[in-house]
């Protein structure tokens, strides 16, 4: 549970409808299970002590006298089990018979959480046994020796941070105001919802976009218990299915099958969204919280941890996923052009991954506007350190797309400014890579005031994290449209566009995408690239990672590198991630004063550091803490 992780676990037993001491047996063993595994929070279906299709038997005493001795034994038998459990039993309270999630652990009730929603259609008619449950608030004495609090608004907070449990059953999520919403409002940060869900033709995929979507609306972990086999099958069939999802996201999810479902919830993450957001309320005035305590442990993760977070998941909507990131990057660049009436845009075309993706977009913008792809000039400006490989592949790139193209030598210049400044020619320091960056954006803007255009930047969002650009050179632009799109997306765009376009273009972007990421701007070794910038500050994969969770998240730098040295395992050992990691701090830290400045550029995706949007940062802050905490480890 350190980092925030919570193990937790969705089961569905297999019973007999009204055997309540074969049900128990069956529960206790899921419970056993569960905690081998490491399960701290455990959901059950509803009125799984009975099963939910007694009928008219709910109102026989006997079938409830039955349930409660098999509460009574669940009690005694996993006394020792250091699980939260809620599990579905009918309950008997001042002459009324309500459907109840028992909340239990360590053999004591911990709650008594009653259904609010009583459906009363087609075959759900529950009316004709319970009564609604939303506004009652009352102890139940004597229930297998305890006196627990029935009430729907119960929390339940434990002693490890910003677990707060909320309890819902089935139908209570089915309505218009489920009583989840007041309990995340009231700081229940994992609702678990104890369901009887019949099964039929497409009614999953309802099912699993109202568990998502709750998640994603509350900001909250979500596990959902679904009744399975061993229900009467006379006019239905229930599936048993379970999910556990977290903010939006699917963790697990299994159908048709008895057993658990299991996955980690991070509640860390789930409480830094909730103070990120201001306008997430709380406080609902429900204020019957029960507490209980789990020991202290580290939580195995077994929860998919992508190492490409920026990435499109969903193979089947890949294509859709670039498509749409290229057009918003496009649109903000066609609002900019129509609002300057700017009629030519001017891109630093290198050879290199970022301009590529660069022209790509405007390109696009131009498609938008229903202009000629020859207001666009692609400019290459061969200097010290150019290949022809990559001087080659500008001038194609240009060629396929219909650009206008100049290249321009910035040799002769750049050695006048060294004579002028005293610089040798000699001397590679960063004097030398700077004077050549700083030469190409004067040219650039120089060409874009020449044809009322505007120069378009090609920097990233991964160089922008780690300050991989130079201070009024590539630093700096009229529109920036890559400024939120991290190295790898921009990787996996390019590669998309290269199969969407095929041909000629095609094989052009498929060699760039081979090209070793370079500033260029140190003299070739034998023709080749003398400068590969992964060598210099570490893999994009890592820092884009880095990027994500230290960023996005405000993930301590601890738990940061678990979930690197988990989602690399194999590829990185834990000394290289570490390396990294250090470096990424430093230079985020120190190169803030670049961002501060930062020209216009539209957010794509989750993540931008505009000093106008959504990172405000000092420059001078200290990155001592992280680092501590780093060298600590």
């Amino acid at each position: 549970m350190r980092d925030g992780f919570v193990k937790v676990a969705a089961g569905t037993p297999k019973i007999r409808v009204a055997d309540c001491g074969y049900n128990a047996g069956q529960i206790i063993a899921l419970m056993k299970e569960a905690a081998a595994q490491g399960v701290k929070v455990l959901a059950l279906p509803e009125l799984c002590v009975t099963g939910y299709t007694c009928g008219d038997l709910f109102l026989q005493p006997t079938l409830l006298d039955g349930a409660e001795r098999a509460l009574g034994r669940i009690l005694e038998e996993t006394k020792e089990l250091d699980l939260l459990t809620a599990l579905g039993m009918p309950i008997r309270a001042e002459n009324k018979l309500y459907n109840c999630a028992v909340v239990i652990q360590r053999g004591d009730i911990l709650g008594l959480i009653p259904k609010t929603h009583i459906p009363n259609y087609g075959e759900f008619n529950e009316q004709r046994w319970f009564v609604c449950g939303g506004e009652v608030d009352f102890y139940v004495s004597d229930l297998c020796g305890h006196r627990p609090l029935l009430c729907a608004g119960q929390t339940f907070d434990c002693n490890i941070p910003n677990l707060i449990i909320g309890v819902e059953i089935c139908e209570d999520l089915w309505a218009a105001e489920p009583p989840s919403v007041k309990l995340s409002q009231n700081e229940a940060t994992v609702i678990l919802n104890l369901s009887a869900s019949d099964e039929v033709a497409g009614k999953a995929e309802y099912r699993r976009q109202l568990v998502t979507g709750q998640s994603a609306r509350l900001i909250c972990g979500y596990v959902y218990a679904d009744a399975g086999e061993g229900e009467s099958s006379t006019d239905l069939v229930f599936s048993g299915h379970n999910m556990i999802a977290e903010n939006g996201t699917m963790l697990a999810e299994n159908r048709f099958a008895t057993g658990l479902t299991v996955s980690e919830i991070d509640v860390q993450r789930l409480a830094y969204e909730r103070r990120r957001i201001n306008t997430f309320p709380c406080g609902t005035g429900w204020v019957n919280d029960g507490t209980f305590s789990l020991e202290v442990s580290d939580t195995p993760l077994t929860r998919p941890i992508s190492p490409t977070p920026f990435l499109p998941t969903d193979e089947s909507r890949r294509g859709e996923r670039c498509e749409e990131i290229l057009t918003i990057a496009a649109l903000g660049l066609k609002k900019r052009l129509e609002h300057t009436n700017a009629p030519c845009a001017v891109v630093g075309l290198s050879g290199g991954l970022d301009s590529t993706l660069a022209v790509l977009i405007t390109a696009k913008a131009f498609d938008l506007l229903g202009r000629d792809r020859k207001g666009i000039l692609a400019v290459t400006m061969p200097c010290f350190g150019t290949t022809r490989r990559t001087r080659s592949n500008a001038e194609l790139l240009a060629a396929e797309l219909g650009t206008d193209f100049l290249e321009v030598n910035i040799g002769k210049a750049v050695e006048q400014h060294f004579a002028d400044i005293g610089q040798s020619r000699d001397d590679h320091s960063v004097t030398f890579e700077n004077a050549q960056a700083r030469e190409r954006t004067q040219v650039l803007m120089d060409l874009a005031n020449q044809r009322g255009g505007l120069v378009i930047g090609t920097g990233d969002l991964s160089e922008l994290a780690l300050g991989w650009a130079t201070y009024n050179g590539d630093h700096m632009s009229m529109y920036a449209v890559n400024a939120s799109i991290p190295k790898t997306l921009v990787r996996h765009l390019t590669a998309w566009e290269a199969e969407r376009l095929g041909g000629r273009a095609g094989e052009v972007l498929r060699d760039i995408l081979n090209t070793p990421v370079s500033p260029e701007l140190l003299p070739p070794k034998d023709g080749e690239i003398a400068q590969i910038t992964e060598d210099l500050v570490g893999p994009y994969e890592l820092h884009d990672f880095y990027l994500y969770y230290a960023i996005r998240w405000g993930f301590p730098p601890r738990k940061v590198l678990r979930l690197a040295s988990r989602a690399f395992e194999g590829r990185y050992d834990r000394e290289t991630l570490l390396k990294w990691l250090k470096n990424f701090y430093r230079r985020f830290f120190a190169q803030q004063f670049k961002r501060s400045c930062l020209p216009d550029g539209p957010k794509v995706g989750s993540v931008s550091l505009s000093p106008r949007g959504d990172w405000r940062m000092p420059s001078d802050a200290v990155a001592r803490l992280w680092l501590d905490e780093l060298e600590n480890l």
